[in-house]
């Protein structure tokens, strides 16, 4: 048995490695693309240095920034318990107990993904308004006129807290799932032992364990929260992002918007940092190879109707309901002018996301690699900032780009203008080019996640096997990698896709002029409350959400669980 072991080693280990040129280049594009991605926060931190019209924030400091502030931290506060209380009581009951049900809820709870804000709060409004259903039909009922009862107004804070609550607590849920399933079986068992009931086992040993999954799920819907122009333009609801958009177009002062916008961007940049505090220096391991978890406890009779009613209103709230509103408004009348101009719009929308797509692969693939084959901190630090969009509303980052665009688009105007003798007119601002970026800005990192997690399974061996063969570094990303990142890369396309498809902030500020997109048709339509006409294409936006749900659902009903992006 004194066969050596080592003969293959000079040609595949560590001196083949060494010896294989890196491409100096690629770690430079790595980096002038997270450059790219800073510039436009770079352009609104830029801003508190630039003058605002004369008393426009004065006038915003006076009047209504103490509102957005107050609102503000008002919906942090209601959407944060909302999707805790919704997301970890359901991933609970569905991880730990056996009732009827349970299989079907556990996949279908992740579906209100697919609905937009946005979209919620125009189907609900129609759905509880004065001249709505559900109040008339109290009306009729009970003989009641307008002074004989109270109804809550949907159209407020509260209203806005519900809304977002019902549409993101997924983002807990899938998180908190896999936390439940996969962290400390065997540790509840030995709580059994102890004595513990199970409320007692969930209190002082699962939810400890499950924490950093529900704050960081918690983080992602207030993001969201946050980002939200539809909802809060809709119902009323002063927040920053509503200021920054009436700032740049009712009061024509972009430098005030751009102070808003990084006042807003402190928000997220807050609670970044609190989420990253709640950690603290804990750290969770899973010191067992077991992934089965706990038996789950069977619950009979009432507790079990309970069970199911109390996972299927979350889902009926935020998913089955508006849909089936949506679905009615639709083909019951549907917007009037659906044919040729709806064929439009859904080409706008397609083409613009698919653009947005297709960049942002491309560059997930380009930053990975590198920071795959360049591991030093500059690259680290490229990686990190590139990924910094996600964590940025949408309306920001269209205040950040236009601002530079229009600068450019003026010293282009002016240098054409001493060639030719002619001005050009604006050649960047409102251009679609300018919407694909702000678009790859925003939901890069959702693409950077898939494509770092496929490339995270790719053993560094069949790299040493590719560098051995002679392959230079584009081949081996040609020829190794790429075959087997085809499912990352979908997976990355499809999310950017159906994000850019809802998308609404940063495409009614930057669009080109008599360009519209689904999700601006809906707003649009609402805001005049057509919302009939609305319905069309905001059922045409949930439907294509569905479809990355689809495989999110597979694999939560295959039990691998699944992350929010």
């Amino acid at each position: 048995m004194t066969v050596s072991l080592t003969v293959p080693t000079p040609s595949v280990d560590t001196g083949a490695v060494r010896r294989w040129p890196r491409p100096a280049g690629l770690p430079l594009l790595a980096g002038l693309t997270a450059l790219a991605v800073l510039a436009p926060i770079l352009a609104v931190a830029m801003s508190l240095f630039g003058g605002a019209q004369a008393g426009t924030w004065a006038h915003l400091a006076s009047t209504v920034l103490p509102d957005y502030i107050v609102t503000t931290l008002w919906l942090c506060l209601g959407v944060g318990l909302g999707v805790s209380a919704l997301g970890v009581g359901s991933a609970w009951l569905v991880t730990r107990h056996a009732f009827p049900g349970r299989a079907t809820l556990e996949w279908a709870l992740v579906l209100p993904l697919a609905m937009p804000a946005y979209v919620m709060a125009y189907t609900y409004t129609d759905l509880l308004q004065f001249v709505g259903p559900v109040q008339t039909a109290l009306r009729e009922t009970f003989g009641w006129t307008r002074a004989d009862y109270w109804f809550p107004d949907v159209r407020s804070t509260g209203g806005a807290v519900a809304m977002f609550s019902l549409v993101l607590y997924p983002y807990v849920y899938l998180l908190a799932r896999t936390a439940f399933l996969e962290r400390a079986g065997g540790m509840i068992e030995v709580a059994r032992s102890l004595g513990l009931t199970p409320w007692q086992g969930f209190l002082r040993v699962s939810l400890p364990l499950a924490r950093p999954a529900i704050v960081g799920g918690v983080a992602l819907a207030l993001m969201e929260t946050l980002a939200d122009f539809g909802t809060v333009s809709y119902f009323g609801v002063q927040t920053f992002t509503t200021g920054i958009y009436r700032a740049w177009f009712s009061l024509g002062d972009r430098h005030a918007a751009a102070q808003l916008a990084m006042a807003l961007l402190g928000f997220v940049m807050l609670l970044l940092l609190l989420e990253r505090l709640s950690r603290g220096g804990r750290r969770f391991h899973e010191t067992t190879l077991r992934r089965s978890g706990a038996a789950r406890v069977p619950l009979h009779g009432a507790t079990a109707l309970l069970a199911t009613l109390a996972c299927l209103l979350p889902l009926a709230g935020g998913f089955l309901l508006p849909g089936g509103v949506l679905m009615h408004m639709a083909l019951s009348e549907g917007d009037t002018q659906f044919g040729l101009r709806f064929l439009t719009l859904a080409q706008h929308s397609v083409t613009l996301a698919l653009a947005a797509a297709v960049v942002a692969v491309a560059l997930a693939l380009l930053i990975g690699y590198a920071a795959r084959l360049h591991r030093g901190r500059l690259m680290a630090l490229a990686h990190r900032g590139a990924g910094l969009g996600y964590a940025v509303p949408g309306s920001v980052i269209a205040v950040g780009i236009l601002i530079p665009v229009t600068q450019l688009d003026h010293l282009l105007g002016d240098l054409v203008e001493r060639w030719s003798g002619a001005h050009p007119g604006l050649l960047l601002t409102g251009g679609v080019g300018a919407l694909v970026y702000a678009y790859v800005v925003r939901y890069l990192t959702a693409a950077m996640q898939a494509v770092d997690d496929g490339l995270g399974r790719i053993t560094p061996n069949m790299d040493a096997a590719a560098r051995s063969l002679g392959h230079s570094p584009a081949q081996t990303l040609w020829r190794v990698h790429l075959p087997l990142l085809r499912g990352s890369a979908l997976t990355a396309g499809l999310l950017v896709f159906i994000d850019v498809m809802k998308e609404l902030p940063a495409t009614l500020v930057m669009r080109p002029f008599n360009f519209d997109t689904l999700a601006t048709q809906t707003y649009t339509l609402a805001s005049d409350e057509r919302l009939t006409e609305a319905s069309t294409a905001a059922l045409a936006i949930v439907v294509v959400g569905l479809l990355p749900l689809v495989l999110i659902c597979r694999q939560v009903a295959s039990g691998r669980g699944a992350a929010g992006h």
